[in-house]
């Protein structure tokens, strides 16, 4: 995996940046906060996905900050996002944490959209990633119901009630946003197909 943050960006410089470097180490951490929920070390999961969360936000200011972008940074920080995420709805789905339903919602979405950009990059040609306002909401509202379980599992304050609503929540964003993702793609492919 290192070999690829030595790769060239797209203006020739180099991948390895303090960016890519956190997003990175934020891939590194998913196997660990897996690890730490399944042995029950629930205190060190939460803080673990604290940290996680707070790399995100660093990343992206220093992306900013430095102007530094690079293709492999693109699907980097996605991607060591979404591991995070599904490892940790999935983990907590399996001790009964999180309702399944919701579990297999938030997954299926994912493949839903890794799917879809899939097909349109082999039909139609590259795909700019370009997230939607609705997407990025889901994004916030699954790590919110994420934190909230784990911090309720670290220190014995859950609230069920709490925890209900925002599933549904974060079931109903899921949901929109993987159905907006559908539509643009499939009128960007329309848009994109030869008169007859």
């Amino acid at each position: 995996m290192l070999w690829l943050l030595s790769g060239p960006t797209r203006h020739g410089e180099s991948n390895v940046n303090a960016p890519n470097l956190i997003s990175f180490i934020r891939l590194l951490l998913v196997p660990v906060i897996v690890w730490l929920l399944l042995r029950g070390h629930f205190q060190f999961a939460f803080w673990a996905f604290v940290a996680a969360g707070l790399s995100d936000a660093l990343d992206g200011f220093l992306a900013r900050r430095m102007n530094v972008q690079s293709v492999i940074g693109g699907f980097l920080d996605p991607l060591a996002d979404k591991a995070l995420l599904v490892s940790v709805y999935v983990t907590l789905g399996y001790q009964g944490s999180i309702t399944t339903w919701l579990v297999i919602l938030v997954v299926f979405r994912d493949l839903v959209i890794i799917a879809g950009a899939v097909l349109f990059q082999t039909l139609n040609g590259p795909l700019q990633p370009q997230p939607l306002l609705i997407s990025k909401l889901n994004t916030a509202a699954q790590i919110v119901l994420a934190a909230l379980v784990l911090g309720g599992l670290a220190f014995e304050l859950r609230d069920l009630n709490v925890e209900l609503v925002l599933s549904f929540f974060v079931a109903g964003t899921t949901l929109w946003s993987g159905t907006a993702y559908v539509i643009k793609w499939g009128r960007q492919a329309s848009a994109m197909e030869p008169e007859p």
